[in-house]
This record gives structure tokens, sequence and C-alpha cells, in this order.
């Protein structure tokens, strides 16, 4: 397998990920109807698989590197940011509450990115 490929791959999906995100969560928080389209409803599924499929992918490539601190803090961080980006999208019980959420789970994606540039749990404070 080819390590810079599915570098690529991840990190195109990590991007469209965190934008399709901040649009759903805008329309979340808007209560815009397009956010019920089936479409808007599979897409992100299917971007975050081929994230998390890549990342399982370099991984592997990685070996025992993959054990590191700093890939650990971004497998804890990645559940924080689907616990907080659910509250955004559909569980926040009023417009305030889910972009309150939202601007939660953007800045802990932004956390993550700084991790995997870094190599470092500090993320960008390192």
């Amino acid at each position: 397998m080819n390590y810079l490929l599915i570098k690529h791959l991840h990190v195109t999906a990590a991007t469209l990920s965190i934008l399709f995100f901040m649009v759903r969560a805008y329309w979340s928080v808007t209560e815009n109807s397009l956010l019920q389209k089936k479409f808007v409803k599979i897409a992100p599924h299917v971007i975050d698989t081929v994230l998390l499929v890549a990342a399982i992918l370099l991984a592997m490539l990685l070996g025992p590197a993959a054990s590191q601190p700093w890939v650990l803090t971004k497998i804890v961080l990645l559940i924080a940011y689907v616990g907080v980006g659910t509250i955004a999208i559909k569980r926040g019980r009023t417009a305030r509450s889910r972009a309150i959420a939202a601007v939660v789970a953007v800045l802990i994606f932004f956390y993550i990115v700084g991790v995997a540039l870094k190599h470092h749990p500090a993320s960008w404070f390192f």
C-alpha cells in the first residue's frame, strides 16, 4: 500500500468531513429543512467511513508507532468530536445549545489536526 496515497485520502476525507459538518451544523442551528434530505443524511457516513478506513490503514502501516501517545490522543478526541457533533446536529434541544456544541466540535477537530501535524498530544500548544 502506498502511504502517501492513503495519507492524502485521509486528509481529503477529513477536510470534506469538517466542511460538511459545518454546513450541517449551520442548517441545524437555523432549522433548515435541507438537513432532512437523504443525501445529507447518508454522505457524512460515507465520508467518515473513508476517513476511518484510511486512518486504520495508516495505523497498520505505522505498526508499533501507531500506539504512540499522539495517535491515542487522536482516537480519544475523535470520540469527543463525534459526541459533541451529535449534539450540534441533532441532540441539542435549542438552537443555542446546537450552536455552542458546533463551535466546540470544530475546536476539537482543529485540535485533532494539530495533534496530527505536530505528532504530539499537546497539539498546537507544543
